[in-house]
């Protein structure tokens, strides 16, 4: 199982980079470049016509890597990695739906809110559905700082369906500096790998492998300065997958942990909209999310990257404890 991971990784990565060596070019002369907000910093309108959807570079890289797994892991561990899989590529469906509309309709507003929720809404309860009903997941949920399990019953439901959507818009959000929610996501992934391989979880691990794999190649192109985008199609697919590899360890509060900077970023909007409301026009953050707050404060792209990505190793390793 070693020796698979090490290629799945390998191949993984071999994979998306090759993609991003052959197709960059192509969505640059077919000019399927990302429309940049009008609200942003006014230096990212640079940014503007770099291709998006890059996403689809470490999603075929992962599907490409986990067909190995028919050879070396067991039919109890391909049902509970493909299933999380599929729900995963669900997701990045609703980000190259979402994508696609704004490349087409030549505008930065994709899927209506309600449009985009209401997709997720489906592809979540799908995914809980199918996962309970095999016996991969239970009500009874793991609390991480306080080592004790609560049943939840009906509720837990309800409950992992929000944690599942907001979860894959945390992640959506994390996504607007160059090589910033890959980074971070990669060393989740690492976190997952670590968690299943000392666990002898084979799924987790080998899921989570393939995903850093596929990450590493997609940063080559991915770092500042980006020459792609994953766009939404690469952001609401790694939500997916980090959301999965949660419940994959029996432990899916254990993102809150390990993912703090997603929250973070999610709750930098929240409070700035709530704020700017209740106060009539004043602001908490000079913008939000909050990694162009950072900007704004004079911060560059690869220094942003480097500080949320060593914020998410040091609870990475908090949580790997926790677990």
């Amino acid at each position: 199982m070693t020796v698979y991971l090490i290629v799945s990784t390998l191949l993984s990565f071999a994979v998306s980079a090759l993609l991003g060596k052959i197709f960059i070019p192509v969505l640059m002369s077919k000019k399927l470049g990302q429309p940049i907000r009008e609200i942003g910093p006014r230096w990212h309108k640079s940014k503007e016509g770099t291709p998006t959807m890059g996403g689809l570079f470490f999603i075929a890289s992962t599907a490409f890597a986990l067909c190995v797994s028919f050879f070396f892991c067991d039919a109890n561990t391909l049902i509970k990695l493909w299933i999380t899989f599929a729900m995963a590529l669900l997701f990045g469906f609703i980000g190259v739906i979402d994508d696609g509309k704004k490349l087409f309709e030549h505008k930065n507003d994709g899927l209506k809110p309600y449009q985009k929720i209401l997709l997720q809404l489906v592809v979540s309860g799908a995914y809980l559905f199918v996962m309970t009903k095999l016996g991969y997941i239970t009500t009874n949920v793991h609390i991480p700082f306080f080592s004790v399990n609560v049943e939840f019953g009906f509720f837990f439901y309800i409950l992992a369906i929000l944690f599942i959507i907001g979860t894959v818009n945390a992640v959506n959000f994390t996504d607007g500096v160059d090589g910033l929610a890959s980074s971070v996501t990669g060393v989740i992934c690492m976190f997952f790998a670590v968690s299943g391989i000392t666990s002898g979880d084979n799924a987790t691990a080998v899921l989570s492998c393939a995903v850093f794999g596929g990450l590493a190649g997609f940063l080559v192109f991915n770092a500042h300065p980006a020459r792609v985008f994953m766009g939404d199609t690469g952001s609401m697919f790694l939500g997916g997958i980090v959301i999965g590899l949660a419940f994959l360890i029996n432990s899916p509060l254990i993102i809150v942990v390990c993912g703090i900077i997603y929250y973070i970023e999610a709750l930098s909007v929240i409070l700035q909209v709530a704020y700017f409301k209740i106060s009539h026009g004043k602001r908490i953050f000079k913008m939000t999310p909050i990694h162009h707050h950072f900007e704004m404060c004079g911060f560059g792209e690869n220094k942003i990257v480097f500080l949320f990505s060593a914020v998410t190793v040091v609870f990475s390793i908090i949580a790997f404890f926790l677990g």
